[in-house]
Formats: structure tokens, sequence, C-alpha cells
């Protein structure tokens, strides 16, 4: 960011107003995209993890619908930042496809490289979330129908697109990437995460959907999917762990990748707590015991992940104030403050509805709190980064 130029203003004659208006002209500009050589720059690095913005700022939106509490002018605000991340989505998704048409060498590099392909879990995500939002907070634009029919489109393609990235970013890992210099990073998680989202976010779309078989493919589905994110996530997490206690915290810019953690285990909570809650859509009559079971495995899942995600969060935030002793600086690895506390939102709210908790429900109110100032800080620096070009620049 350039610095601002200070000059006296105790002029007391023509030369002093000329030498003052050379060095206005002369004086660093802040003009849109100042920071590139022509705007067509602006498509030469659009990375994945550019989605995890629409992801951060849907999630801000939906995260409001589930509070326990009524604030007045909520529900606009959560509409208006539902706005926001859906023309976000079709924005990137367009520039991501112009990346990919006109820079085709950047975006195969970015794709081959063992960090950034870890993010190309984020666009199903911002699918999802948006998909999400349309479904609690669109419905009152378009309607009903309409957000219905947008909802299952998008849960759709974000589903596959998420199901192909879960399988296939470990099999470049395991096949295409140097293990000799690997290493196990937070950054790691992003492409296990979508299915778990496709699994709390379908719990939205069930009601939906035609009785019966129908109904219950889904639920089935939804199940399979938080099984197959949970298990290889937690996975994952142990080595990210054991990464962090053996090798030490990763670099200081890559600090803030540690909240990605808490994405797991937010959005299992909210998985579990709510198709447990649709089971009994499934499960009637002489299968209504296992609607309750489901039920309660959700409550019983809720609290004991939580008491983990007490201690990652904590862990999180003590290294985050670290790093940032250590000269952290902006970058879009910031967006990892937003979504991962966003669904821990989700999952406290749905918690504290199950048993009728104030305990949690408070928990909850307390986390929107935390993560609307963490979304207003970063959406803030992205804007501005963006507005002066500096964030289209390859890193």
């Amino acid at each position: 960011m350039t610095a601002a130029l200070h000059r006296s203003h105790t002029t007391t004659g023509p030369a002093h107003l000329d030498a003052d208006r050379e060095a206005l002209r002369q004086r660093p500009t802040r003009r849109v995209l100042s920071a590139l050589e022509h705007p067509g720059q602006v498509f030469e690095h659009i990375t994945p993890n550019w989605f995890a913005s629409v992801m951060g700022t849907g999630i801000v939106a939906n995260a409001a619908v589930t509070l326990p509490i009524h604030i007045p002018g909520l529900h606009t605000f959560a509409i208006a930042v539902w706005i926001a991340a859906s023309t976000a989505l079709v924005t990137l998704t367009a520039a991501f496809a112009v990346h990919w048409t006109r820079h085709r060498t950047h975006a195969r590099t970015h794709a081959a490289h063992p960090v950034m392909v870890q993010f190309y879990g984020a666009p199903p995500m911002a699918l999802l979330t948006v998909g999400a939002g349309t479904i609690l907070l669109g419905k009152d634009l378009i309607g009903p129908g309409a957000a219905t029919a947008v909802f299952a489109v998008l849960w759709t393609v974000g589903t596959a697109l998420g199901l192909l990235t879960a399988v296939l970013v470990p099999y470049l890992m395991i096949t295409a990437h140097d293990h000799d210099t690997a290493v196990a990073l937070p950054a790691w998680l992003m492409p296990v995460v979508p299915p778990m989202v496709s699994a709390s976010t379908g719990a939205l779309l069930l009601p939906h959907i035609t009785d019966g078989q129908w109904r219950l493919t889904m639920l089935a589905g939804c199940y399979a999917m938080f099984g197959l994110s949970l298990i290889i996530g937690m996975l994952t997490m142990t080595l990210i762990y054991g990464r962090l206690v053996h090798g030490g915290i990763p670099a200081v810019q890559a600090a803030p990748t540690v909240w990605i953690t808490l994405g797991m285990i937010g959005q299992s909570i909210t998985a579990a707590t709510l198709l447990g809650n649709d089971a009994p859509l499934v499960f009637t009559g002489d299968n209504a015991a296992v609607a309750t079971g489901l039920h309660v495995f959700g409550i019983v899942y809720g609290f004991a992940m939580g008491g983990f995600g007490v201690l990652m969060f904590v862990l999180a935030a003590a290294l985050t104030v670290h790093a940032a002793r250590k000269g952290l600086s902006f970058s879009l690895t910031w967006w990892s403050f937003t979504f991962p506390v966003g669904t821990c939102v989700t999952g406290a709210s749905a918690l504290g509805a199950a048993v009728g908790s104030n305990a949690v429900d408070i928990a909850a109110v307390g986390l929107y709190a935390v993560l609307l100032t963490a979304w207003g800080t970063v959406a803030t620096h992205t804007l501005r980064g963006s507005l002066r070009g500096h964030l289209f620049l390859a890193t």
C-alpha cells in the first residue's frame, strides 16, 4: 500500500503553488487497478482460493438465519449479504472460466501446485453455501418454488464437484506430487470438507424430496457423505496436529489456515444434528425408533465434537496471535477466519435448538459476533486490495 504524501499548507507565493501542483502530479495515485499493467491482468492469477471469499460471505448470511435470537434488521442484513455472495459467485465463476481460457499455462501450473490444488475444494463449497442461502433467504425475493429449484441445481453441481475433488486431489497427491518435501498442511482439509457441506445442506433439501424411496436414498446418501468426509477428515487432522507438534507452526502467512480445522468440526456437528432432525421424515411407524436413534446420535456427537472444537478454536486463536506478533500481513488466507467459524455458529445453533440449551445458544451468538468481526475485517481488506489490483498479482 502506498504511503500518503504529506505536504505543508503554509505557502506564501506563486512559486510555492507551482511546487505544490508538481508534487500532486507526481503523487502516487490510488486509482482502480493501479497496481496492474493493464486491466486484463486481472484474469492471469484467479486461483481457486478466491472462492473462499464466497464461502466466507455466504456463511455470514446463512448463519444469521440459524441464530436462536431475533435481532431487528438482521434478516434484511442477511439477505443483502446473500445477494453479495451470489454476485461474487457468478463473477468469480466467469473470471475463473476466462482464466482457464486465456491463461491456461498459469491455470495448469496452479492446478499442479501441491498446495494450490487443495483449494479446488473451495468452488464446490461456494456453490453449496450460496445454494443453502437461496433456500433460506432467496425465497423471500424469488419465491419458494424458484428458490428450491435453484438450490437443487447448485446442490447437485456442488456435490458432484465436491466428490470429484475429494477423490481426485488425494489421487494426485499420491501419484504426482513430490513426497520427499510433502508436509501435512491445514489446506489438506479443503478437498475433504465439501462432502460434509453437501451432507449438512442436503438436510435442507430433504423435505423437498419426494416421500418414500427417493427421500430415504437422499438421507442415506447424506449420511454416507458425512462418513466419507468425517473419517478422511479426522485422519488428515491427525496428520496436521502431528505436523504442528513435531514441526512447529506453519509459515507466518499460512498461520490463518489453521482455522480450516474448525470447518470440519463445525460442519460435521451441523450435519449430524440436522440430519437427525430430518430422520422422522423418513423413518416412521415401526421404524420410528431409527429416527430417534439418529436424533440422539446427532446430539451426542455434537457435544463430543464440540469439546474438540473448543480446543481447536483456542489453539487456532493462540497461533494467530503468535503469527501477528511475527508480522502477519493480509492475504487471501485470511478468509480462513470466516467460513470455519461460521460452521461453528450453525453447528451450535442446531445443537442448541435440539436440546434447548441456553448455554449453547449463547455460544452460537458469541461465535456469530466473532464471525461478523472477522468477515468485516477480511472483506474490507479484500475489496481494497481488489480495487487497487494488488490481490490479482502472482504471489
